[in-house]
């Protein structure tokens, strides 16, 4: 999620959230790892590969399931709508593959 988005959540929850709220800053929901690897390939003009989930070690585990996360009720809650790029596209302007 973008640094703006997240700091806008941060100051709304400081200042309207009830006390023990539990909030997700949750800006794109279900992109796939794929999608995220494709593009981080895609700057740098490097070539990605399905891989076995065994080479993947310790990750394994984690990026074998599906942990679906929503920021539904924040929104709800505190009327917060991210309105930054999302994570694809953000990755899609290029500024982190100096």
């Amino acid at each position: 999620m973008y640094v703006l988005d997240a700091a806008y959540l941060f100051r709304l929850a400081v200042q309207q959230a009830p006390a023990g709220s539990v909030l997700h800053a949750v800006a794109d929901e279900g992109v796939p790892v794929r999608d995220i690897a494709d593009m981080i390939g895609h700057h740098p003009s490097l070539p990605t590969a399905s891989v076995p989930a065994e080479d993947f070690g310790f990750l394994r585990p984690i990026l074998a399931i599906d942990q679906p996360a929503s920021s539904t009720l924040t929104r709800d809650l505190l009327g917060w709508r991210p309105v930054q790029p999302g994570l694809i596209d953000d990755l899609d302007k290029g500024h982190y593959f100096g």
